[in-house]
């Protein structure tokens, strides 16, 4: 049992490129970046969802692609959002919670998007992307679209979004053979929770 988990994901291995090893290695980097608070996760980013764009269309998950594309237009919003600094150089922008009315609209914010990319991905893998997995794509998308809205507000709550991107696209990586992707899921999981914890640290540090 044993020699065929090996040969599994020796298998799985042999399929990745170069480009995939790029765009971890960009990924990680920028969500270690955007745990410790510096702008520089967007340029970064930047580079990373760019490659993330062309291998999700390789794999046929467009809606990863479109969320990848997402993020790149919202990274150069986030890139301004997060350089805007007042008196004494101090960023503008603090780590906050959202209030209640702020999660109702983040909830029907995901619920419209989920929608959208559900019907829309139903289509597409009918009629140009017959290995589409709707449900699963439109899922991981939906929550990353939140995340990332909320990640340029400096959201506490960007961090449940993203674990549960991370969540859903383990396994949806991994069935298309992206072996390296879903570890790197795995990876950015926990990186989430780290975030998580060292944003809700920083929090609590200015509330005393």
């Amino acid at each position: 049992m044993a020699e065929s988990f090996i040969q599994y994901w020796s298998g799985l291995f042999s399929n990745t490129g170069w480009v995939e090893y790029l765009a971890v290695l960009a990924g990680i980097l920028s969500v270690f970046l955007s745990v410790r608070e510096s702008v520089w996760l967007y340029p970064v980013g930047l580079f990373n969802t760019c490659l993330y764009v062309y291998i999700s269309l390789q794999a046929h998950l467009p809606g990863e692609a479109l969320v990848n594309s997402y993020y790149t237009i919202m990274s150069l919003a986030g890139w301004y959002a997060w350089s805007r600094k007042g008196e004494a150089d101090v960023p503008l922008l603090k780590i906050s919670f959202s209030t209640r009315r702020q999660v109702q609209r983040q909830v029907l914010f995901f619920l419209t998007v989920y929608g959208i990319l559900f019907v829309a991905l139903q289509f597409s893998k009918e009629s140009f992307f017959p290995g589409a997995i709707p449900w699963a794509d439109a899922l991981a998308s939906g929550a990353a679209f939140t995340a990332m809205w909320l990640m340029n507000q400096k959201k506490i709550e960007c961090w449940y979004w993203w674990i549960l991107t991370n969540l859903v696209s383990i396994p949806l990586y991994a069935a298309k053979g992206l072996a390296l992707t879903g570890i790197y899921y795995f990876i950015l999981l926990l990186m989430a929770i780290s975030g998580w914890q060292a944003w809700n640290k920083t929090l609590q540090s200015h509330e005393r």
